[in-house]
């Protein structure tokens, strides 16, 4: 037979109640017969309990018994009773021993009834104390205070709180980890009522009753209660956050108290506040997108979403010169110019062209603001901050953090709060409408305006402080009539636009059309250039472009003795048709600047293809050349 059998056979035939158990998985491995008579259960049954069910009543030293006993290999109890099939509790003696398994450390027991081994200790040491006499018996006393202070080292080792509390909730324990926590000493406690000293409020001051204490609550009804979230209050005075479970205690099935293990949780109630600060950051984050967002739309949509200045004329080109020069600073520009001159246009090419191109330019329409709501849109508001402020708000200057924005209509802004604008743009602060807070930006500023700041100055209506501060590089946007010559490159850039957006056919713009178009004095500027041209095309057909001028505007003088460019039912010779063809030609070129192909070139104007037109002027002898002035770069 070899030598794992005679082991197995030992243990199956050992009188003494053996059992073999799995600490971390609370499983039951090995049990003999004569654990199974001491439990009163059928073998069988024995093997399917859990520890936590013969233990249910000491969960609390249980675990602490079998951390001694994994920590030093071994481990004795005489306090350790088990609950059998029938009720109560029996009282044991428990021997413990580390077993090496495969997955783990093991724990194996020894049981033995106290009772029986108290009759038979108490007979040995009366007839050892006969024999031996009163030496031998102080030995014994020994002996037992050894192992009381080897419990005190377990308890004194555990790095949580640990204390013990009589039916009464009279303290009887306290660990040094507790004594740690807490500021308090043992003797503090011990005898005290611990709920009266260190569990008497909530975290909010109010009063805690004792009724209402899990920790008593745990040896009235014999339950395990687990608290995840409470306060215990320090010597000091002060509160700190802690989780703890408090274990009723049983001896002979009767309750006689609990053990109270808990640790602080500062350190994860500061976490749960980081997150917490960090997910309102991220919500506040998402919302500025949003809002950005929408607004980003909101300018596609609008009637300058193009980011292009369009024309040739020297009044474009000095435009174009001076945002080559600003654009990469991050100097305020004041926009000054008649409505419809493209002031928006000017500010969103600055903005594409500086270094801030990566964040928005947001537009705030200075005129459109209610004067009482001025404050809530520049700087934005808190939650209840007025009446109606439902919700916080994101103003303008925070939303164009890190970009541009542009305040169009500039001298609208009332007087009271022209001061608070002048702070941002000194000192890059602000606080929202109904906070204390302070908030610092990067913003660059571009204003425009249609009227004259200085009048505005001198009548008092507009801060000479705040002038000074927006004009620190001016820009004039020259109205349509002084810039003709970009007539015909705008009317083909609208017509183009206004085609796609209708999903039409372009029609032709002809001589006869840029002709009526430059004669017209354009009070309206760009925007009313386009408004007619998106009329035309609108009521155009056959491919011929009807432009509808404000009042029969835009009839063309003839010279005495010059033919009129229209259809007339008049008849013409050859020559005169040579002639009238050559001043054609001579004309588109003059209107492109000699440009002959693309979209905005001569061949486009007349409606023919570049090589036709190219045929045509070799036999006229006429060189486009000649007609070319020096190009400025058009953003």
């Amino acid at each position: 037979m070899s030598d794992f059998t005679l082991a197995d056979r030992l243990l199956h035939d050992l009188h003494s109640a053996c059992l073999l158990l799995d600490p971390y998985a609370d499983r039951l491995l090995f049990a003999n017969p004569a654990a199974a008579r001491l439990l009163g259960w059928p073998l069988e049954e024995l093997l399917q309990q859990r520890a936590s069910r013969l233990w249910r009543h000491a969960l609390g030293e249980l675990l602490v018994f079998s951390e001694e006993a994994l920590q030093r290999g071994q481990a004795w109890s005489n306090e350790l009773g088990i609950s059998g099939a029938q009720d109560g509790v029996l009282a044991l003696e428990l021997s413990a021993s580390r077993v090496a398994g495969e997955q783990g450390p093991l724990l194996g027991l020894l049981l033995h009834q106290r009772q029986q081994l108290d009759g038979l200790r108490g007979l040995a040491e009366a007839q050892r104390y006969q024999r031996q006499g009163l030496v031998q018996w102080q030995g014994v006393e020994r002996v037992f205070r050894e192992i009381e202070r080897e419990n005190q080292l377990i308890l004194g080792a555990a790095g949580e709180g640990i204390y013990g509390v009589n039916r009464d909730g009279v303290t009887t324990f306290v660990n040094p980890a507790a004594e740690r926590l807490l500021g308090w000493q043992a003797h503090d406690l011990i005898g005290h009522k611990i709920h009266d000293l260190i569990h008497h409020q909530h975290a909010d001051g109010s009063q805690y009753h004792g009724r209402h204490c899990p920790i008593y609550a745990a040896f009235r009804d014999g339950e395990v209660h687990q608290v995840d979230d409470e306060v215990f209050w320090c010597k000091d005075g002060s509160a700190i956050p802690v989780a703890y479970t408090s274990t009723p205690l049983r001896d002979n099935g009767e309750l006689i108290g609990a053990v109270v293990v808990f640790r602080d949780i500062s350190e994860r109630k500061q976490a749960e506040q980081r997150l917490r600060q960090a997910l309102a950051e991220v919500q506040e984050l998402q919302q500025r997108l949003e809002l950005e967002n929408a607004y980003l739309q909101e300018e596609i949509r609008g009637e300058f979403a193009h980011h292009s200045l369009v024309g040739r004329s020297e009044a474009i080109q000095q435009i174009v010169r001076q945002i080559e020069l600003v654009a990469p600073t991050s100097a305020n520009v004041l926009i000054t110019g008649e409505s419809g001159t493209g002031k928006e246009l000017i500010a969103r090419a600055l903005h594409d062209s500086s270094a801030r191109r990566q964040r928005p330019l947001i537009r705030v329409n200075c005129a459109a603001v209610p004067r009482e709501l001025f404050e809530s849109e520049f700087f934005g508001h808190a939650k209840g901050a007025f009446t109606g402020a439902l919700s916080e708000r994101v103003g303008r200057f925070e939303l164009a953090d890190g970009g541009t924005l542009f305040l169009d209509e500039v001298a609208e802004i009332p007087l009271e709060l022209q001061s608070k604008l002048l702070r941002v743009l000194q000192e890059q602060q602000f606080e929202r409408v109904g906070e204390n807070h302070t908030r610092q930006v990067s913003v660059r500023v571009i204003a425009a305006t249609n009227r004259d700041l200085r009048q505005a100055v001198r009548d008092g209506s507009f801060r000479e402080d705040l002038y000074f501060r927006l004009n620190v590089f001016p820009v004039e946007s020259v109205p349509l009539r002084q810039r003709l010559d970009d007539v015909p490159l705008l009317a083909q850039h609208f017509i183009g636009r206004a085609c796609r957006t209708l999903n039409r056919a372009e029609p032709s713009l002809r001589l006869a059309d840029i002709q009526r178009l430059q004669a017209y004095p354009w009070p309206g500027n760009i925007r009313e250039l386009e408004n007619v041209i998106e009329r035309a095309v609108i009521i155009s057909a056959g491919g011929r472009l009807r432009i509808d001028l404000p009042g029969g505007g835009g009839t063309v003088a003839l010279s005495p003795g010059s033919e009129p460019l229209e259809e007339s039912a008049g008849i013409f010779t050859d020559n005169q048709q040579r002639q009238r063809e050559r001043s054609n030609l001579l004309a588109a070129l003059r209107a492109c600047h000699g440009k002959v192909f693309g979209r905005d070139g001569a061949a486009s104007l007349l409606g023919v293809k570049p090589t036709t037109l190219r045929s045509r002027l070799e036999r006229f002898g006429i060189e486009p050349r000649r007609f070319r002035q020096p190009r400025g770069e058009s953003p």
